[in-house]
């Protein structure tokens, strides 16, 4: 029994079996189980979430692992991308008042970022990561605008040029989850399908996290890449594990193939 449960397909099971609080905590410690922390799932799950949701995925972490969530990032990530997660974490983003005038504030954060990057020798990541994970996503667009107009590109693009690896998808993925969320949804789904081999913890965590959303998801990833997650699943996948996702597929968007 225990042989017909198991690999890809027993994981995605036991995913699916609980409730999403628990099953994204589930998801941070498979991630950072053994050697060397599963960074992809960290900050896809970590990055981009509303006060709230990070609020409940760390009460629920520390009830079901008996450990505070920050302490166990520290130990497994480092650099540039612990100090991102940890920011994350912090659960701060300011609430948005549209009363309240913005541009100004927008103008401001704008040129802090770019004091912290591309106007100074040496980026100051962590200057720059408390004012994106502290914004809302109007204040973001905001500060894009101000950004563009004033040093002539958006901020997506000054952070593609100031980043890199790891941390350069992340800090891009939690602006994308601000801003496009379904479209970046869909962009993470084809990257862990791109490549040689698929990454199915990915894959599955993926699929699993945006059950909700999926039908939004599925147009998005239709309009930017021209065919169906069905798709990537059917040539990615194999065995039981394939049919189970395509099932979660077709609960929200019936394709037989």
């Amino acid at each position: 029994m225990k042989k017909e449960f198991s690999g890809d397909f027993g994981l995605a099971l036991k995913f699916l079996s609980l409730p999403m609080d628990k099953a994204e905590a589930a998801m941070i410690r498979k991630a950072t189980a053994g050697v060397g922390a599963s960074v992809e799932i960290v900050w896809s799950i970590m990055c981009g979430r509303t006060n709230e949701e990070m609020e409940i995925l760390k009460k629920t972490y520390y009830q079901k692992y008996d450990k505070d969530m920050s302490k166990m990032i520290a130990s497994e990530l480092h650099g540039d991308m612990e100090r991102l997660i940890f920011n994350c974490l912090q659960a701060d983003e300011e609430p948005f008042d549209p009363q309240f005038p913005t541009t100004e504030k927008a103008k401001e954060d704008a040129d802090i970022i770019h004091k912290k990057g591309q106007g100074r020798w040496g980026t100051d990541e962590r200057g720059i990561f408390k004012v994106l994970c502290s914004s809302p996503p109007t204040h973001i667009e905001n500060i894009s605008k101000e950004y563009a107009d004033k040093y002539g590109y958006t901020l997506l693009k000054a952070m593609e040029k100031e980043m890199s690896g790891n941390v350069k998808k992340a800090v891009l993925y939690m602006l994308g989850m601000k801003l496009k969320p379904y479209e970046t949804l869909a962009g993470l789904i084809k990257e862990a399908c791109a490549g040689m081999g698929t990454n199915a913890l990915l894959l599955t965590c993926t699929l699993i996290r945006c059950q909700s959303i999926l039908q939004q998801v599925q147009t998005a990833h239709i309009e930017l890449y021209g065919k169906t997650i069905h798709d990537r699943v059917r040539s990615e996948a194999g065995g039981k594990y394939k049919a189970l996702l395509l099932q979660i597929l077709n609960a929200v968007w019936p394709d037989e193939g």
